[in-house]
């Protein structure tokens, strides 16, 4: 494949889209935006100039002076906040609080979006989320909306807790799941809705192996036909 796409992934929580699209973008050597990492960015850029987040007029201020791009490596993404590599400060417990506020504040989530868009204008990217085939790149060459059935990614997600050594009750999990899902396509901003030319894929029987090989197939197939 010559061509650099922008892949879009869409569904909801635990229905395997991120790790999926990390292993994806590893095989096609694609960017993945991480959009978790840019509010984190955004966190440590106020942390750093004492910026308050209540205070729309410095957030504006912060917003327009902010630049933020992730570079592909052989290893993992980089992510460049003005110039500076920050990949592993943005990971550290101060920054994770602040990312969390930072990521529901209007003029922030705008912002992104049009980092975003420029990160991927050239293609050669891939991005998951809620509202990536709909908001974010609604122009994507391939959008896939990945599902599972409830009981299956609830215990994606206990086993996953498992293996951190997080003791987790699989019928809360459940009903957080069912929250979320309730939460995410009703509320009003970038709801989780299946865009209307996105490929359904159902990975309740599959690995995470199999869901990025089953993309990568299908992406190959499409433009080899």
């Amino acid at each position: 494949m010559k061509k650099q796409y922008i892949i879009a992934i869409d569904g909801p929580a635990a229905s395997g889209k991120s790790t999926t699209a990390k292993l994806l973008a590893k095989k096609l050597k694609y960017v993945y935006i991480d959009s978790g990492a840019m509010y984190r960015a955004c966190g440590l850029y106020a942390l750093n100039h004492n910026i308050n987040l209540k205070d729309v007029k410095s957030l504006q201020q912060m917003l327009d002076k902010i630049d933020i791009k992730i570079k592909y490596t052989e290893q993992d993404n980089k992510l460049y906040l003005n110039g500076e590599d920050v990949t592993f400060r943005i990971r550290e417990a101060d920054i994770t609080k602040l990312s969390s506020e930072i990521a529901v504040i209007g003029i922030v989530r705008e912002k992104m979006v049009e980092l975003q868009r420029e990160i991927g204008k050239d293609g050669g990217v891939i991005m998951d989320g809620r509202d990536i085939g709909t908001i974010v790149f609604p122009y994507a060459d391939f959008k896939f909306f990945m599902i599972a059935d409830v009981k299956t990614r609830a215990k994606r997600r206990w086993e996953e807790a498992n293996e951190k050594g997080e003791n987790l009750n699989l019928e809360e999990i459940e009903k957080e799941i069912i929250w979320r899902d309730k939460n995410d396509t009703t509320r009003k901003i970038s709801p989780l809705v299946k865009a209307q030319d996105a490929i359904e894929v159902d990975t309740s029987n599959m690995t995470i192996k199999e869901q990025a090989n089953y993309l990568f197939n299908y992406i190959c197939e499409e433009k080899n036909a």
